[in-house]
């Protein structure tokens, strides 16, 4: 059976493209592009092959990938096979030995397994010299993910059941029981209960340990295991919810498609599909299974109609499950913005005897005028962000804290979720956490290491499944880009968040992107601009618009009416924000309640005002909002011909600007500064050329110096090639070059420099 010289291994030839699907990677949007590279382990050429067959709405993003592999990339495996049973016997079977042992769940036992049945393991020889795979230290190394997968499917099923069930012999260590639970139910011939049973108690285990993927993997064997179709359907909606706290998130939405747990339905729902539809689901799911705990299937039922309600650890009892669908509707009501279903939820949760979550009922009372209730409620909510909690509440905890201005505590909340989410092996909440993260740090003026860190949670969350996240993640770097000037990036961005958040209800996220429209625009001093998307802002209904955002953005509506003449609409705004802040007793919206203040105020009566909430400013955290408040009053204080006071306040604002990476913002700085006949320099050392660059252009300005393509660029930072395109054709206006290679040369005297 051992051919003299076995086939050589393909490794530089992709498949052909099968008609009629003729499509290429780089075709897909950049969530599915990113999905597919995943489901293909990283494989170029599987990529293409994958991406040639999907259907229009697997391309678009609508449905899940294939997860078998003979759908993903059945010509790579086909060859891939054939190479594998070229191969001796003794050879092959060390192989599937060792592929057993490595997928879909590591057990480490490979070395036992072949002490245990006294294999030799020379034969191995063999697969080393036809480039397939070698030996290791711990076990086998594979060439890549494809051979280990073909070594597998390459043998009959009677081999399969035999080596599993070594494996589960040898695995008999602390700690291993679930390993060896893998192992027997893989080893079975068909249903059993009592399997079933051992899986399902493996998987609460894995758990418990923090181990989603091992929990999914149980579960879903469990699953096929059983003899019923309502344990099946439960255990479906385990792995499922297993599947996705672990990251897999087209494998979640496969698994869902299998069952009808209205848990796992909304989760899924309220990250990947219509917030307002996952609210109901949530909701109705909280009142059914809250309703069981006084019925006579008592807790037990409220954990099987619960499903895996619980996502961040077994599941407990009905109140409990309850309690935490509750939590989830009360997220989906968030992103919603729809002031009903806050109500609604809130309505619910007393009418059961549950405490309605805190981030839910702080918005109802404030959206209600209720301003202290609010107060009190969000603060209670913001107050628990002690290390090692659950990271759904810390998340909300970091909700509260902004809603109360506290960016301090938000940003520890938002920190401490997502190691908690580590810590748990729940992958989604870490870029969910960043999410609100992007709020403090935009305030806070960390704006460079924000948006490079919200840029890699926009990634994540396109990897992970989360489209919904994703959208909220643009519209906060459509944010950061008017932040720092770059108009075509911000309206990019905004565009690509407002299209996705209106399809699926998102109200945060499209009121977010309306409001980075809007601050664009006040920063280039387009004040009728910005009046018009604010007030249009406030007018948005559910799905289209938020009320939190709204209220954040007064102090900018204030600015932008005033500028326009229509001050009767800005006191009414400021009124209410006024009211908001001193319940509150938050520095910052005082600071800035202030400032509208001074803004409303005509004259030399400003004066105070503006100082008033410069030392306000100085006791809270919003860094970029005190310079918008220097330069403000700066040109206030030019108006009235205090001269050394008006230049020290814009100096002051420009050196901020300039640290900020907002040139825009430093340009009107140096514009007042220039009416005052004062040199506009600014008090830093002298820039070099790349200073002029927006920090979008100098990313993709350093990347195209390294030798990236303008498709890798799009692809590391998730825009697209034309946008890239138009970056470097800025770049090169500003720095007055013509070329890659100038470009390298200009960056390298930079660096050297210190520029």
């Amino acid at each position: 059976m051992t051919p003299v010289n076995p086939p050589p291994l393909d490794r530089t030839s992709p498949p052909p493209l099968p008609d009629p699907w003729q499509r290429p990677p780089s075709a897909l949007p950049e969530r599915v592009r990113i999905r597919v590279l995943r489901q293909v382990y990283g494989d170029p050429r599987a990529a293409a092959e994958l991406a040639a067959r999907l259907t229009e709405r697997q391309a678009a993003g609508l449905d899940p990938l294939p997860a078998e592999p003979a759908r993903l990339a059945p010509a790579l495996l086909a060859a891939r096979r054939r190479a594998v049973r070229a191969l001796p016997d003794d050879t092959r079977l060390l192989l599937l030995l060792a592929a057993a042992d490595q997928y879909p769940v590591a057990t480490h036992a490979f070395p036992r397994a072949v002490a245990a049945a006294r294999l030799d393991i020379r034969p191995l020889e063999a697969a080393e010299a036809a480039g397939l795979a070698h030996a290791t230290t711990d076990g086998v190394g594979f060439v890549d993910p494809w051979t280990r997968i073909a070594a597998y499917e390459a043998a009959g099923p009677a081999d399969r059941r035999d080596v599993h069930r070594l494996l589960a012999r040898v695995l008999h260590g602390a700690g291993e029981g679930p390993r060896r639970s893998w192992h027997r139910g893989a080893g079975a011939l068909g249903p059993s209960g009592r399997l079933a049973a051992e899986l399902t108690t493996a998987a609460a285990q894995a758990r418990d340990a923090g181990d989603p993927a091992l929990a999914a993997a149980l579960a879903e064997r469990a699953a096929a295991l059983a003899p019923g179709p309502r344990e099946q359907a439960r255990l479906l909606a385990e792995a499922a919810t297993d599947a996705w706290n672990s990251g897999d998130g087209n494998r979640a939405r496969l698994l869902a498609a299998r069952t009808p747990a209205e848990a796992t339905d909304g989760l899924l729902a309220l990250r990947t599909g219509h917030a307002g539809e996952a609210f109901d689901t949530l909701l109705q799911g909280a009142v059914r299974v809250a309703g069981t705990a006084n019925g006579p299937a008592g807790t037990a039922e409220g954990t099987r109609q619960a499903g895996t309600a619980e996502a961040n650890g077994p599941v407990g009892t009905a109140e409990a499950n309850a309690r935490h669908l509750l939590a989830r509707a009360a997220e989906a009501a968030v992103y919603t913005g729809d002031l009903r279903r806050c109500r609604e939820a809130v309505r619910a949760a007393r009418r059961l005897g549950i405490a309605p979550p805190g981030v839910l009922a702080g918005l109802a009372a404030a959206v209600d005028g209720r301003y202290e209730d609010a107060r009190n409620l969000l603060e209670a909510t913001a107050g628990r962000c002690g290390p090692g909690g659950d990271p759904t509440l810390l998340v909300h905890a970091a909700m509260a804290a902004l809603m109360l201005g506290d960016h301090t505590r938000a940003t520890t909340a938002t920190v401490r979720a997502a190691a908690a989410a580590r810590t748990r092996g729940i992958t989604p909440v870490v870029s969910q956490a960043m999410e609100f993260r992007a709020y403090a740090d935009f305030w806070t003026g960390r704006t460079r290491a924000a948006e490079a860190a919200a840029l890699d949670a926009l990634r994540q969350a396109y990897a992970t499944g989360q489209d919904n996240g994703a959208c909220h993640l643009q519209a906060a770097l459509a944010m950061f880009a008017a932040l720092t000037g770059d108009a075509d990036l911000c309206r990019e961005r905004a565009a690509a968040a407002r299209s996705h958040a209106l399809a699926h209800g998102l109200g945060l996220p499209a009121a977010l992107a309306q409001w980075a429209l809007a601050f664009l625009d006040l920063g280039h001093g387009r004040h009728d601009a910005a009046a018009a998307r604010l007030r249009a802002l406030a007018g948005f209904g559910p799905g289209h618009g938020h009320r939190a955002v709204r209220h954040l953005a007064t102090p900018h509506y204030v600015e932008a009416a005033v500028r326009t003449d229509d001050t009767r609409a800005a006191r009414a705004a400021h009124a209410d924000y006024d009211r908001w802040a001193r319940a509150v007793g938050s520095p910052d919206d005082l600071a800035l309640s202030a400032r509208c203040r001074a803004l409303l105020t005509p004259g030399a009566d400003a004066v105070d005002h503006y100082r008033t909430a410069l030392d306000l400013h100085a006791q809270g955290t919003r860094a970029f909002e005190r310079a918008h408040t220097e330069l403000l009053f700066g040109g206030a204080l030019r108006r009235l011909r205090r001269r050394t006071e008006a230049r020290e306040r814009l100096h002051g604002a420009l050196e901020a600007f300039e640290a900020f990476g907002a040139p825009h913002c430093a340009d009107r700085a140096r514009t007042e500064l220039r009416a005052l006949g004062a040199p506009a320099a600014g008090r830093r050392a002298p820039e070099s050329r790349t200073a002029h660059l927006t920090a979008q252009q100098l990313r993709v300005a350093r990347m195209a110096a390294e030798g990236a393509t303008n498709r890798e660029i799009a692809a590391r930072l998730a825009l697209s090639p034309r946008t890239i395109d138009h970056h470097l054709r800025g770049v090169f206006t500003r720095l007055g070059i013509r070329s890659r290679i100038e470009l390298v040369r200009l960056l390298e005297e930079g660096e050297g420099d210190g520029g």
